[in-house]
């Protein structure tokens, strides 16, 4: 056995990368396939993600196809889960795989990977959650950082685990967008326009409305075209109609679809927004954004490579807690207590950084 413990992966002809969780961490998982794709380029890569999160995978040159979990089947009945999760089970059985990456600690990922029959079976320790005997289910176990490490980062450390060192290109991120997504947003939206972006699934990482209002009101009194998104949640739609009413903004909350969204994104001039989706496509875009984050890490799920993105956060000696609020009240005092002036000035610097680089690019400087 050699040092690393490192497997023999010649031969490898058919992997499978499980990332079972949400839109923006399967997003950031675009340099795992990047990296297998360079080590192995004639080998078919999958995915087995959550159905909704596939467009994010859409479109990447080493995406093979998707295998999806649809979570509306935990609302059938016992038999029929059974049912739908024993023939996608058998499905990865049948892909034939010779190496499956996990990329989460959850059980349906590890019990994917065990059923795949692959030589070479990569997770994440488990440190003693969730099925007994859970890590004996992989042939390489991957250490997590524990200190804070970038999720992007993190996940290559299960490539890592089996002697694959990524170069530092294919650490970027993907992010295709069909040209008919920029159709679509362009006979909605014309000219230039800040793109915001204020809610969360997660409510406790949102600015107060009242807050997000003010700022809005701010950038709409300099004669700014405001362009507003959100999740289709109506509790997000609702906020976004508290924060824009009569500010003469575009409400496209709920509206668009993902590959929509990334338009947007790739379409304004800056966006503002929390730690949320629109954020980690900003980073894959390589486009201005000013971010605001409370009790999640801006080191872990920060800006990757993005020398346009900014974060605006306090420090408080808590962060980051990654509680729902402080005490679990569902309110994060170091968000609510964030002021509106500390984000317009950050704004502001951004977006005169910006200008000054496309002057010096002009002059030849």
């Amino acid at each position: 056995m050699g040092y690393g413990n490192y497997p023999d992966l010649t031969g490898v002809k058919k992997i499978l990368v499980i990332k079972l969780r949400q839109l923006g961490d399967v997003l950031l998982t675009g340099p795992v396939f990047s990296t297998l794709q360079k080590k192995f380029p004639q080998a078919k890569i999958d995915a087995y993600v959550y159905s909704e999160s596939v467009p994010m995978l859409e479109g990447h040159p080493a995406v093979h196809r998707c295998i999806v979990y649809d979570r509306n089947w935990k609302k059938l009945n016992f038999f029929q889960r059974l049912a739908k999760e024993g023939q996608t089970l058998w499905n990865i059985w049948q892909g034939g795989y010779d190496l499956v990456i996990n990329l989460t600690e959850g059980d349906r990922g590890a019990l994917a990977a065990k059923f795949s029959h692959a030589k070479v079976r990569v997770g994440f320790d488990p440190k003693g959650s969730g099925l007994f005997g859970k890590k004996k289910l992989y042939t390489h176990v991957v250490k997590s950082c524990p200190s804070l490490r970038h999720t992007v980062e993190r996940n290559l450390d299960a490539v890592r685990r089996i002697g694959l060192f990524p170069e530092w290109e294919e650490r970027e991120l993907f992010l295709h967008i069909p040209p008919e997504a920029f159709v679509s947003m362009r006979g909605r939206v014309r000219g230039r326009f800040i793109l915001i972006h204020p809610s969360s699934r997660w409510k406790f990482k949102c600015w107060p409305v009242e807050k997000m209002r003010q700022l809005a009101s701010m950038l709409a009194s300099r004669g700014c075209t405001l362009v507003f998104t959100s999740g289709p949640d109506v509790e997000e739609r609702a906020m976004v109609a508290d924060i824009c009413h009569g500010l003469g903004a575009i409400d496209l909350s709920g509206q668009v679809s993902l590959k929509e969204l990334a338009a947007l994104v790739a379409m304004s001039d800056c966006l503002i927004c929390v730690d949320s989706l629109p954020f980690h496509m900003a980073s894959a875009l390589k486009k201005p954004v000013v971010a605001l984050f409370g009790p999640t890490s801006e080191v872990t799920w920060g800006p990757w490579r993005n020398p346009h993105a900014r974060v605006v956060a306090q420090n408080f000696s808590c962060r980051p807690c990654y509680q729902d609020g402080c005490g679990g009240s569902k309110r994060s005092d170091c968000l609510t207590t964030l002021s509106v002036e500390t984000v317009l000035k950050t704004f502001d610097r951004l977006q005169a950084e910006i200008v000054s680089e496309i002057t010096a690019a002009r002059v030849g400087v």
